[in-house]
């Protein structure tokens, strides 16, 4: 199956024509600092966390003197940091997270003097003033001489004499050690950072007529940390490790609102030839690889040919519910993640795009959906759509009170099917009995299933260009 992907630009807005002092001629033109890194190792979880390990060789003197950690993730969680070398204990840490930006530089100046160069329009001589900022709050004000203006995109450039010494560059650590000996030795830093994560995205190809599915997996990772990882040996954890502000953060439940699944999803009970670390499965990427700030970049690890799929049609009504005009029944994508008969792996919690082939044998996308952590041998029913030619019309025919807690409801379900073969729809009545357990089916006629005391099921044969009806009668508490 072929993939084609596409990169993630990001856009960052900066003060129009805000500059530091100009480079004199003839000076070497300004290059990207070279990465303050060592050997660095990312693992990456999927609730927004990432754990940071990061090698770097010190030249430390003996005594007290501190160290700068460059290019540290903007989003570190500083009080997780911890850095081990031999011969040398940690005194104090700091970390610097106001990093160097047009806006921050202006902030800066609030109270100093910079200069505005701007060019005449009629004759395009460039014009130098000295002004002084006065404030810098959604827009900036300065006084020039004796009189205030409100610098706007077409201000022309702004010269700044010195850069404040409290800007960094790029996100520093910043760690006074006290070393028994002066020398070189590898130093480790490790500590947790947002900013870092990822999920599986699943492209299936799916061919009704064989009943076989093609399937593969992409691991997209996302770096907003504010800080490109280079050369980084990525280890993927399929699991959200608990921690301190989870109760802050959304979370993601793989079943949606109630009733919004099809009936068929059942977790498996294989365990997957994948390395694990306590409850949780690890994805290590075979190559060291650069995650760029502000990318998103996808690496396959699952690609299954000609998996055993079925394509199905369901539909769950609410309890009493009553409809005016037929409602389309859902299609659904049925299949295994079993190592016989299946993906014959773990699959991390995604999404999963359907696509089949048109007449021309030119791929379709078809739908979507949701899953969450599935363990190898699960059963999977995904809803992709709503059918066009498969209808059905839920009716209340018929509901009497018989005493002060029973209740005799009749319902009706008309199903119509405007394709050219017949269909099987699998249709349940859900909320027959939340808590008491003596709901009863008085009369129906087709034979149901009560696969729990909340639901009855049936399985509908609607013949080609036809249609049909089931009709139930329950006796219930409410």
């Amino acid at each position: 199956m072929r993939i084609w992907l596409a990169s993630t630009m990001l856009w960052v807005p900066a003060l129009a024509g805000a500059q530091t002092a100009p480079v004199p001629q003839g000076a070497a033109p300004l290059t990207a600092p070279r990465s303050g890194q060592g050997d660095v190792a990312v693992t990456i979880y999927n609730n927004d966390l990432a754990l940071i390990r990061d090698t770097r060789q010190l030249a430390l003197p003996r005594g007290r003197g501190r160290q700068d950690f460059a290019d540290v993730s903007a989003a570190i969680r500083p009080e997780t940091v911890t850095l081990t070398t031999d011969g040398a204990s940690v005194v104090e840490q700091n970390f610097d997270y106001d990093l160097l930006s047009p806006q921050k530089l202006m902030d800066k100046a609030v109270g100093q003097t910079v200069t505005l160069v701007r060019t005449n329009p009629a004759t395009g001589a460039e014009i130098r003033e000295e002004a002084r900022v006065l404030a810098n709050n959604n827009g900036t004000i300065v006084q020039i001489g004796s009189r205030i203006e409100v610098l706007d995109r077409n201000a022309g450039r702004v010269i700044f004499p010195t850069l404040p010494p409290n800007l960094r560059a790029r996100p520093t650590l910043s760690v006074t050690l006290d070393s028994t000996s002066a020398g070189t030795r590898p130093a480790t830093l490790t500590y947790l950072s947002r900013g870092l994560g990822w999920k599986a995205d699943y492209v299936a190809l799916f061919d009704e007529k064989l009943g076989k599915l093609d399937v593969q997996g992409w691991i997209t990772l996302t770096n907003t940390s504010g800080t490109t990882f280079n050369e980084a040996k990525t280890m993927l954890v399929a699991g959200s490790v608990g921690s301190e502000d989870d109760e802050n953060r959304p979370r993601y439940y793989g079943g949606g609102p109630r009733y919004a699944q099809p009936r068929g999803n059942q977790p498996g009970t294989e365990t997957a030839q994948r390395e694990q670390l306590g409850d949780f499965y690890l994805y290590p990427l075979a190559e060291r690889t650069t995650i760029a700030d502000a990318q998103t970049k996808q690496v396959s690890f699952l690609d299954v040919s000609g998996a055993p799929a079925a394509k199905a049609y369901f539909y769950r009504n609410a309890w009493l519910g009553t409809q005016s005009e037929a409602q389309s029944v859902d299609t659904v994508l049925k299949f295994s993640s079993s190592r016989d008969g299946g993906l014959g792996d773990a699959l991390p919690a995604g999404t999963v795009r359907v696509y089949m082939r048109d007449a021309r044998g030119t791929p379709q996308f078809i739908g979507e959906s949701a899953i969450p952590h599935t363990p190898m041998g699960s059963r999977l029913a995904l809803k992709t759509g709503e059918a066009f030619d498969v209808k059905i019309l839920p009716v209340v025919e018929k509901r009497e009170r018989i005493d002060a807690s029973r209740w005799r409801t009749t319902m009706r379900y008309t199903l119509t099917n405007a394709r050219a073969s017949e269909t099987t729809v699998e249709l349940a009545q859900a909320g027959l009995d939340r808590w008491w357990h003596d709901t009863r089916i008085l009369q129906e006629s087709q034979k149901s299933e009560r696969p729990t005391a909340d639901e009855a099921v049936w399985q509908v044969r609607v013949p080609a260009n036809g249609s049909t009806s089931v009709t139930a009668t329950f006796d219930t508490r409410f």
